[in-house]
């Protein structure tokens, strides 16, 4: 597979830079921020530059950002073989925007989310490998929680929540129906689009998914910094290969 990544970095971040605005703290955006020591989109970036498959890494950004990313994160990224690109007001915009520079060699595009930066090796083959057979998948994780449906502060209904899963990233598309999906986007609601397989799936394409759980988190506010910080400190470094010194062990 020829697989190119678009990540979605260009967000506003509002309700994160805003609390910490309220604490007096040096507003930055959480896509931005340091977790376990790198920057949040740094690590989701690290997940596909480390798979032979991804031929391209587009990391998508604000144009308020530009000359920020330019002067603390270009090199880093190009160092990772990745490209920053300019997105738009919306996510949909960004994707659009970043589409048009895949490469024509490209066979299939994987969207994900910039502060989605606690997945999995064995997620993203399976992935990828699920979509090189179906032409459309994704993550997602069963919904765990009790679901109410509410109006005007009360609860109307207890949503059944079978069969009912939380979408995750990265989604992986062949690129052809991918940009035959965002060449049909007018014909819909643009206010009530929330992810790419919405854009497929109004094609009539079924998206397949592979199972994950609710490890593969999304950064919305302050306090799941520390949450993601502490999933990846659990889990394992892989072991180096041959002899790693006295010091080895003790190595983060």
């Amino acid at each position: 597979m020829d697989i190119a990544v678009i990540i979605c970095a260009a967000g506003r971040s509002e309700r994160f830079v805003e609390d910490q605005k309220k604490k007096l703290e040096a507003a930055k955006k959480k896509q931005f921020t340091d977790v376990a020591g790198r920057a949040a989109f740094l690590r989701s970036v690290e997940f596909f530059a480390n798979n032979d498959d991804v031929k391209q890494i587009l990391v998508a950004i604000g144009p308020e950002d530009e000359e920020m990313f330019k002067i603390t994160h270009e090199t880093t990224l190009n160092f990772h073989g990745g490209k920053s690109c300019i997105g738009g007001a919306e996510r949909f915009e960004t994707v659009a925007k970043a589409l048009e520079l895949v490469k024509d060699d490209i066979d299939f595009v994987a969207i994900h989310d910039a502060v989605r930066c606690c997945l999995k090796d064995e997620w993203l083959k399976d992935v990828f490998k699920e979509a090189e057979k179906s032409g459309a998948a994704m993550l997602a994780c069963p919904v765990v929680a009790t679901i109410k449906k509410v109006e005007k502060g009360k609860i109307i209904e207890t949503v059944d929540r079978t069969g009912l899963y939380e979408a995750q990233t990265p989604q992986v598309f062949k690129k052809d129906l991918l940009q035959k999906a965002y060449a049909n986007i007018d014909k819909l609601d643009k206010s009530k689009i929330s992810d790419d397989s919405q854009l497929v799936e109004a094609l009539g394409h079924k998206v397949s998914i592979i199972e994950t759980d609710s490890s593969n988190i999304k950064i919305t506010t302050k306090a799941d910094i520390a949450i993601a910080g502490a999933i990846i400190k659990s889990r394992e470094k892989p072991k180096k290969k041959g002899y790693v010194g006295p010091y080895g062990k003790a190595e983060w």
